[in-house]
């Protein structure tokens, strides 16, 4: 299957962020993807929403679930993208959520690490994810799904992994600074090469985050990827035949004696 990744810049307009997505679909759609991720604010970006970003959240998420279905359906691609999800409290969930090429919405994932780090305090306004690891099937491969601080969490990756993920998507907004692309690009790798699984990553591109979305195959080789563009999108050709020739001389996950709690296997 094909995969791409689709890098932006979400405005604080849900209307018009579907719109950009949708000429990030139809043009990975022409090469052949059968899905396309996100970044991680696609609804819109916390910064440059109008008036109460709660009610804003209230209103909007509802439409941006029903925008990317219609999306997926009509240009007969899988989607993944991120918004924020109403919680009943407060604080909203920072949600994926995962579309097939019908349309039908297959699973939604809340961001478990909130980014708490780097003078960021993401808690203060989004409520931590409270339902686990989750994995969809799109186009007869396992997908497992993380949101941008969870990449520095090895133990999220593995367990997706050890439930039989062969690709993971990375939906960010990974914000710039001293050797965050650094940490970005070498966070990717290490998680592809220590579960032999593929990665894809969406990045915002803007003033504030880096780009830099990629595709990397279960060796941590870049498969495809972009730099700060603006708009645009990545594409390769995931297949299991190369997870399958990796695992063959690399067998981590059958060489494991630890699960990732400590415990002896």
């Amino acid at each position: 299957m094909k995969v791409s990744v689709g890098q932006f810049n979400p405005g604080g307009d849900v209307a018009e962020n579907l719109a950009a997505m949708r000429r990030l679909a139809v043009g990975a759609q022409g090469e052949g993807a059968g899905l396309i991720v996100f970044p991680e604010e696609s609804m819109f970006s916390v910064g440059r929403v109008a008036g109460s970003f709660a009610a804003a959240v209230d209103a909007q998420w509802t439409t941006f679930v029903h925008g990317l279905s219609v999306l997926a359906k009509e240009v007969g691609i899988a989607v993944i993208a991120g918004g924020y999800e109403s919680s009943g409290e407060e604080r909203p969930y920072n949600t994926l959520v995962a579309v097939d090429h019908n349309g039908r919405i297959l699973e939604t994932y809340r961001k478990l690490h909130l980014y708490d780090a780097f003078s960021y305090k993401e808690s203060t306004r989004i409520k931590p994810g409270d339902g686990g690891i989750k994995l969809v099937e799109i186009g007869g491969f396992k997908v497992g799904m993380m949101t941008c601080y969870d990449l520095r969490f090895p133990e999220l990756a593995r367990a997706l992994a050890v439930a039989g993920a062969d690709l993971i998507c990375v939906a960010a907004a990974w914000f710039k600074g001293d050797h965050k692309i650094e940490h970005w690009e070498t966070l990717l790798k290490a998680r592809a090469i220590e579960n032999t699984v593929w990665m894809a990553a969406a990045g915002t591109s803007s003033d504030h985050c880096i780009g830099h979305s990629a595709i990397l195959d279960p060796m941590g080789i870049p498969a495809d990827f972009l730099n700060e563009e603006a708009e645009g999108t990545a594409t390769a050709d995931v297949s299991a035949k190369r997870i399958s020739e990796v695992r063959e001389f690399l067998p981590v996950l059958l060489n494991r004696r630890l699960e990732s709690s400590g415990r002896m296997l």
